[in-house]
């Protein structure tokens, strides 16, 4: 999914355009809200506006955070929210207990793989988050569009558009062994996001 998403030839929409088709997503994985997702993203924006008011990107961080959702919808490929919405996590090491529903990490094969069930496993400590596969899904479907069109974010809003479902380092403080010092820095704005 993740080569086939990275092309990004789905469709070409501008940033607004995607928040109005956010009006027909809501997120089946948040207990917490049962609106369509664009009303998400504008009281994220919003609560950031008022609480940081001299720090535009992150309010534009707010508001596009979750616009990946749109792979959910037919025109952008029509996938399941199961495989796209809630928490992510890394592959190619083991699988923490403070992920989601850790319980069915069992029945995964990578779970008894040695090559990927230690702590480090394929990685190596300090070898910073972006040289950490994550598991698919709309952060890095939207971390790739900003990145790819040459977003003018700093490293610190990609972060937090990359790894704001990402709760067992942001909530829980696992992986950090996987961390740089750059992700370490920009860390502290997503704790200020989330």
């Amino acid at each position: 999914m993740r080569a086939d998403y990275g092309k990004l030839n789905k469709k070409v929409r501008s940033i607004w355009e995607c928040c109005e088709l956010l009006n027909d997503v809501v997120d089946e994985s948040d207990p917490d809200l049962d609106e369509p997702q664009i009303q998400h993203l504008l009281q994220s924006a919003e609560a950031i506006r008022k609480d940081y008011p001299d720090e535009d990107w992150l309010r534009l961080t707010a508001l596009i955070h979750d616009l990946g959702k749109v792979i959910t919808l037919p025109q952008f490929g029509g996938l399941p929210q199961w495989a796209t919405v809630g928490d992510t996590f890394p592959v190619g090491c083991a699988f923490d207990e403070s992920n989601v529903h850790h319980k069915y990490f069992l029945e995964n094969t990578d779970f008894h793989n040695p090559a990927y069930n230690t702590k480090t496993g394929i990685y190596t400590e300090g070898c910073g988050l972006n040289n950490v596969m994550m598991s698919w899904g709309h952060d890095d479907y939207m971390y790739m569009v900003a990145k790819e069109n040459g977003s003018t974010l700093p490293s610190a809003g990609l972060f937090i558009i990359r790894y704001h479902s990402f709760y067992p380092l942001h909530t829980a403080g696992e992986y950090v062994h996987l961390m740089n010092d750059a992700d370490k820095e920009n860390l502290k704005w997503l704790h200020i996001f989330k």
